[in-house]
């Protein structure tokens, strides 16, 4: 038994020590969490504090423990619901314990069920509309609990002004402490996560694509490095994360070039064309065990268009996730990239209209390859959407340009486009 407990308490501590390595600011946050906890609870440990606020200081605590979030614009979001939703719900609350008490020992709880009823009613209906839902959430939740608590309780309670003073007192000062640990002690911007997130989920395409076009032409031979395959995995269930991140970004201060009204909308958008086009990059991956490894004459003669086409995609997606990464806007290579890879595109469509596909016995082997050719035509489309959005984003966003001229050569002859990078220089968001 002991030898059982010895071996999970080392695994436990090998865990623990791989997620402070992966994220040490998850280290910086539980000892934040902790100094605000253990200063919260001072109106225990010193008298004068205790005799002001009594057994109401444990609402400071409380607030803590549920308001401390791991972002910077998780923490104000709780911490701005939850005192907004305590001082409307405290002074609701003892206007309806006032009001109760006109109307005698008989009526005082008719009066207060009917008002807790429909203000209870009301405010859950609310949390359904999406706009409430994204950000008002957890303040609704507390709206609901402070004024049952201070309409109901204050029935039986002879000091209903104290008894809301107080807890709103306590609230206020918890969440007020958590806001002011979380920015200044090494604050977690959930606007720089979802910058990052972005520009990382751009580069695990760019990576898939990349690996694929440079095996396309072996990759069912066995020994070869397939890590690429996993790289857009995690992509596919971004969404949540994104949503979360952007609204919280949203109650954020201005930090570094991300200022007020900085347009977390347009990153949400960039988010779903990207996910879109991880789906198609999915079906790519679902057809590389089924194509045969002897190459016939009808592969050999697509195979350098989709080749193309891989390999241009993914430096195109490359230059934009750089761009998002650096606050900069995407250079003309971009454009370069897409260019190369439609041309590459209207040469498979060509090669394919003059071709003669196999019989019906050899259909079976050229199918995933007709997958494959529609899948790569299709994500150059949503390249295209994400390289446009990412303009958008920039122009918003204010990022910087470059003024300096360079020179791009095309792949294809027939494909002709100024290329001119921009010396770094700032312009004004255009929100």
């Amino acid at each position: 038994m002991f030898g059982k407990i010895k071996v999970r308490v080392l695994d436990s501590t090998k865990y623990a020590k791989k997620l402070g390595e992966e994220d040490p600011r998850r280290i910086f946050h539980a000892v934040k969490v902790g100094i605000a906890i253990t200063l919260m609870s001072m109106f225990y440990y010193f008298k004068p504090l205790y005799h002001s606020f009594e057994e109401a200081g444990m609402w400071a605590i409380l607030t803590v423990v549920v308001v401390f979030e791991f972002t910077v614009g998780g923490t104000i979001a709780k911490g701005l619901n939850r005192g907004a939703a305590t001082l409307v719900a405290a002074g609701l609350g003892v206007g309806a314990e006032y009001l109760g008490n006109a109307c005698g020992n008989k009526g005082e709880p008719i009066i207060l069920g009917a008002l807790v009823f429909l203000l209870a009613s009301v405010a859950t209906f609310t949390r359904f509309v999406p706009r409430v839902k994204r950000r008002y959430d957890y303040g609704v939740t507390i709206f609901i609990l402070t004024f049952t608590l201070v309409a109901v309780s204050g029935a039986r309670a002879s000091q209903i002004w104290k008894m809301a003073y107080e807890r709103l007192t306590t609230i206020l000062i918890g969440g007020a402490t958590c806001m002011v640990i979380s920015l200044c002690i090494y604050p977690v911007w959930a606007g720089q996560d979802l910058h990052n997130l972005i520009a990382t989920n751009i580069g695990k395409l760019a990576t898939f694509l990349e690996g694929f076009g440079g095996q396309f032409c072996n990759y069912s031979a066995d020994g070869e490095d397939k890590s690429y395959l996993q790289s857009h995995k995690t992509v596919l269930n971004s969404k949540a994360n994104e949503e979360i991140l952007a609204n919280f970004a949203w109650w954020e201060l201005g930090h570094g070039r991300f200022k007020f009204n900085h347009p977390w909308k347009v990153y949400l958008n960039i988010g779903s064309l990207v996910r879109e086009c991880a789906c198609q990059i999915e079906t790519l991956s679902g057809c590389i065990n089924s194509k045969s490894q002897v190459l016939c004459e009808f592969q050999q003669k697509i195979q350098p268009s989709c080749v193309e086409m891989s390999i241009e995609s993914s430096k195109a997606l490359r230059e934009l996730a750089e761009a998002i990464k650096e606050t900069r806007f995407p250079s003309a290579a971009v454009e370069i990239h897409l260019q190369n890879s439609k041309a590459a595109a209207e040469d498979l469509k060509k090669i394919m209209e003059n071709s003669s596909l196999p019989t019906i016995a050899g259909l079976q082997e050229i199918v995933p390859i007709l997958v494959i050719t529609s899948v790569l035509i299709d994500i150059i489309k949503f390249v295209e959407k994400i390289s446009t959005s990412v303009e958008e984003l920039s122009q918003k966003a204010g990022f910087k340009q470059r003024n300096k001229q360079a020179q791009v050569k095309p792949v294809h002859d027939h494909v002709v486009i100024d290329v001119i990078e921009i010396k770094t220089k700032y312009s004004p968001p255009q929100i």
